[in-house]
């Protein structure tokens, strides 16, 4: 039983063991490095001797020493002295240092050999010597001893079959690895620490004939773009995708050309092409397009010369140099790609987002015969196209606009280039450089569309802030928000988190707000974790897996996360019973009718004091339960929503009307009131029914929206919902289960509903703190329409918060003069941004232009959604844009909404299914979809502009799909 065990030891400890990141702790503890972050990113031994100097250097050594000898020792606890298990060890080690610890492996294996085999360790480091001493090639050596160590196992313990076949296992391991990290030896010496330098320059091999020579670096490489620029890199990776990048060369700006120029010798036969690859050109803040020389046809060594000088020189153009002020960018240096030049048949450009409607799913394309130079120039027209590449799980297909010289069948195999393209850089816009020499579809060029940056999503925005928003709401929420969510990502990222401003995160474009989704992906890949994960969070997404790298140096990040949220509940309950529950007792007891402006702003910050904290919880608290559901795979069904307020209001309501029926048994629809107050049954009817307005009187049709009135405010839409009740509506059979269920306690309170429960109260508190808040501006707005300084009902709300402190403070006369003005533009836009119907999903850049209906949809008779609540339902459509007019709602009614907050919950009462434009499967509409029964498909892009009223459609909750018919009819 003993070697049982330590084996499982051996394939347990050894990869943890190679995965510590001491070296990452020495260098950052002694210099404040963070290795991940510099250079090649790789926390290795040369790369601790490069960036901390040569202390820090013997420190690394020692520490990945320790851990291979560390792995033998520990072997030989259980198995006996020179045993192969002794090498099985040394792979686990060097497995767990490439895939968590980021690093070769080499110093581990070095000196666990020396343990394990000192004579076979004696004979490698000989003729290691002595090639290194004769060859000056730091490669050749380095794969030479992989065959050399595993030579000598084999001539040294020719019968010892398993030693000789893990050791050829581990030389080709370590061969691997070296083929799929970059090497940190391959950076600039002179930018090393400067005790370090002369020895990086031995090692390199770039010390010969008294001259400094360097390896060539070609296309096949894995690139850094912080010393070979974007283009290079970026051409770099998109050759090792697998996709047709002509072959290439680059010299990094400290590069002698002479070695270069003497091995490609190109002739009229074979023409070179000269490329600028300047560092920060082709990035996401500029694409430098133009600034920099391309050489053509170049055809002998001397052009070559001339043509790499040509190249560097034009870094400091006049023009690239203003254009770098211009982008404020600094001034960095040249590097210099030299390809094959491709003999074009056809050539030219791809935008895989059309860069001038700046939304829907387009890919533009420009192509001409012969140079793509010319398409690129401006001087020649070329011929123009729009593809659309549809790609379903099982096909896919391009449908194409236009016409030219140019074979459809190539137009089309550009534009699923585009596409996949721009997959490959997670939604990123692309523009790429292309040309086919009548056999291949060359990529010469992909960089980001810079004026279709940042990625701008409604999505999630949606859900969080829907519909038409002020500029007094928007100056509240987004500081709120932004910060919250930059203080948790601060929190995992650590000093990751630098140069991030998380003041971007979301911001208004047609007076809707929107999300960050370049910003969010920008922290998500610094977090290692996949590009969909806030989609997870927040709409069921699928996740894919974050690597066991990402989360080893997410680590300790994740910890304080996951302490935040095992400590949610105990926080949220001591800060409900010692901040909230004071502060809004304290709220409720203010008259504040009678409070002057002064004192309704102080009133205002207390407010905001606590929704900051309340905002922390209203963040935490639901991205909580949804995990833990996705953790403990629990149904939407097992999960009781009782506690949310809009649930509990709706059940509440339901009661009191099934209470009213039974003293009416005939009644009036429009006299309903009036005949509960003729008997006393009926006059405690209407007090419980006021009852319910005093408790939930602060929900409001859309609860993060100060600007919208309360129910307390407005209640005709209950009283209408109430008198709909009373006239027959019931919650279906399954619903009035479910009900009975909860009210009868049989529901468990496990992990996740604990979670779902604390979700309800913090929506609860920061419900009623959204009321107060709009409540105080409502009492400074009277007391400013009464001194003429505002002219109209709801004209507060066209201020931002900065603004109504200066007029209550009195101290910016010039916003005085010009406020008339001011909140009459304001309103102007909102009233036009209100018009408007059909929102784009994406928004590309900070300046989208008006919005335009979606560019294509499945198919004429289908649209696609996220199902989110079981079941099917065939009915007649009913347009809801707004709670303004309620129509009559039946079991036959498909309602069609922009979205779904709490003001919307009571019509589903009556519907026989739901169709929204946003949301998910955790959106407020879903939820008391499922609670009573009705089949929802959230996400339908333009809905309500699609589907007509009297429209007859057939949906399905658990596919998400929505089945059209040509039957406009109404009822």
């Amino acid at each position: 039983m003993f070697e049982p065990w330590g084996v499982l030891v051996i394939l347990i400890i050894c990869p943890l063991l190679g995965g510590l990141p001491l070296i990452a702790w020495i260098t950052y503890a002694l210099k404040r490095k963070q290795l991940s972050q510099v250079g090649t990113g790789n926390i290795s031994v040369s790369a601790a001797f490069y960036h901390g100097g040569k202390f820090v250097g013997i420190l690394a050594v020692l520490s990945e020493a320790f851990k291979g000898v560390a792995a033998v020792l520990l072997t030989r606890v259980f198995f006996p002295e020179g045993s192969f298990w002794e090498l099985i060890a040394l792979i686990a080690l060097v497995i767990g240092r490439y895939w968590i610890g980021r690093g070769a492996g080499t110093t581990n294996v070095v000196w666990g050999f020396v343990v394990h085999d000192p004579l076979v360790a004696i004979f490698v480091s000989f003729f290691a010597g002595i090639s290194f001493t004769i060859l000056q090639s730091r490669q050749l050596v380095k794969f030479g001893v992989l065959l050399l160590f595993p030579l000598f196992v084999i001539v040294l313990h020719i019968s010892d079959y398993p030693r000789m076949l893990a050791a050829v296992a581990l030389a080709g391991l370590m061969g691997w690895i070296y083929t799929k990290i970059p090497d940190d030896m391959n950076l600039p010496a002179q930018e090393a620490q400067t005790e370090s330098q002369a020895m990086l320059e031995f090692l390199r091999g770039d010390v010969y004939d008294g001259l400094r020579q360097r390896t060539m670096v070609s296309l096949d490489e894995e690139l850094d773009a912080a010393i070979v620029g974007e283009k290079a890199a970026t051409l770099s990776q998109i050759k090792r995708w697998g996709y047709p990048v002509p072959k290439g060369w680059v010299l990094a700006p400290i590069d002698d050309p002479n070695l270069l120029t003497e091995f490609l010798q190109p002739s009229k036969l074979s023409p070179l092409v000269v490329r600028s690859s300047a560092i920060g050109e082709d990035s996401e803040q500029a694409s430098a397009a133009g600034q920099y020389e391309t050489i053509l046809n170049v055809t002998s060594p001397e052009a070559l010369q001339s043509a790499i000088a040509q190249v560097q020189a034009s870094y400091n153009h006049p023009s690239a140099v203003q254009y770098r002020r211009d982008r404020g960018l600094n001034d960095s240096a040249m590097a210099v790609l030299i390809q094959q030049q491709v003999q074009s048949v056809y050539s030219g450009v791809a935008f895989s987002r059309d860069p001038i409607t700046q939304q829907g799913d387009a890919i533009i394309i420009e192509a001409l015969p012969g140079s793509p130079t010319q398409v690129v120039s401006g001087k020649v027209t070329p011929e123009q196209y729009r593809a659309f590449v549809i790609e379903t799980e099982n096909s896919s297909s391009v449908q194409l606009e236009g016409q030219g010289r140019v074979p459809q069948a190539l137009i089309k195999q550009v534009a699923y280039l585009a596409y996949r393209l721009e997959k490959r850089y997670h939604g990123t816009p692309q523009d790429i450089e292309w040309s086919y020499d009548g056999q291949t579809l060359w990529v010469l060029q992909s960089r980001p569309i810079t004026t279709l940056l940042p990625i701008w999503t409604r999505k999630i925005a949606a859900e969080v802030i829907p519909g038409v928003i002020h500029p007094l709401t928007w100056s509240i929420n987004r500081p709120l928000t932004c910060g919250v969510w930059g203080e948790f990502f601060t929190l995992v990222l650590g000093d990751r988190a630098l140069g991030l401003d998380f003041a971007e995160t979301a911001t208004l474009h047609y007076s809707r707000a929107y999300f960050n989704a370049s910003l969010l992906g920008n922290i998500f890949t610094r977090m290692g974790l996949p590009p969909e994960s806030l989609e997870f969070l927040t709409r069921g997404a699928k996740l894919s897996k974050p690597s066991l790298q990402s989360t080893w140096e997410n680590l300790p990040g994740l910890g304080k996360l996951l302490r935040r949220e095992l400590s949610l509940e105990k926080d949220f309950k001591e800060d409900y019973h010692k901040r909230f529950i004071p502060g809004l007792s304290e709220l409720a007891q203010e008259d504040i009718d009678n409070l002057e402006p002064a004192k309704l702003l102080a009133r205002i910050d207390l407010i905001l004091e606590l929704l900051h904290r309340g905002t922390y919880y209203s963040i935490l608290a639901p991205l909580s339960a949804a995990l833990r559901q996705a953790i403990f795979r629990v149904k939407d069904g097992q999960i009781d929503n009782s506690v949310t307020p809009e649930v509990a209001a709706l059940r509440s309501l339901s009661a009191i009307a099934t209470d009213a029926k039974q003293v009416l048994l005939e009644f009036e629809p429009q006299q309903v009131f009036e005949q509960l107050k003729q008997t006393p049954e009926g006059k405690k009817i209407l007090q419980e029914f006021d009852e319910l307005l005093q408790d939930y009187g602060y929900l409001s049709e859309v609860g993060t929206d100060i600007s919208v009135p309360t129910w307390r405010e407005n209640p005709q839409m209950i009283k209408q919902m109430f008198v709909q009740l009373m006239q027959g509506n019931e919650p279906q059979s399954g619903a009035k289960d479910a009900i009975n269920s909860i009210f009868a306690g049989k529901r468990k309170r496990s992990f996740v509903q604990r979670r779902v429960d604390i979700k309800g109260r913090v929506t609860e508190v920061y419900s009623r703190l959204l009321a107060e808040l709009r409540w105080s501006f409502v009492a400074l707005e009277k007391i400013w329409l009464k001194s003429g300084l505002l002219k109209k009902t709801g004209d507060i709300f066209f201020l931002n918060f900065d603004e109504v402190r200066h007029l209550v403070v009195g101290d910016d006369s010039r916003l005085i003069e010009e406020l008339d003005k001011l909140v009459e533009l304001r309103r102007s836009q909102f009233v036009q941004d209100s018009e408007i119907i059909q929102i784009p999903l994406l928004v590309y850049g900070n300046t989208p232009p008006h919005p335009l209906a979606p560019s294509a949809l499945y198919s004429d008779q289908i649209l696609q959604g996220i199902g989110a609540s079981h079941g099917q339902a065939e009915g007649r459509v009913k347009v809801l844009r707004n709670l303004q007019d309620i129509p009559d709602i039946d079991r036959d009614t498909i309602l069609v909404v922009p979205y779904t907050d709490s003001g919307w919950a009571p019509l589903l009462l009556r519907a026989g299914g739901l169709i929204a434009e946003a949301g998910g499967r955790l959106s407020h509409g879903a939820i008391v979809a499922r609670e009573y029964g009705i089949p929802a498909v959230m996400d339908v892009r333009g809905a309500t502009w699609l589907l007509q009223d009297g429209q007859r459609v057939r949906i399905d909750g658990s596919r998400g799909i929505v089945e059209l018919s040509n039957d406009l009819r109404p009822e």
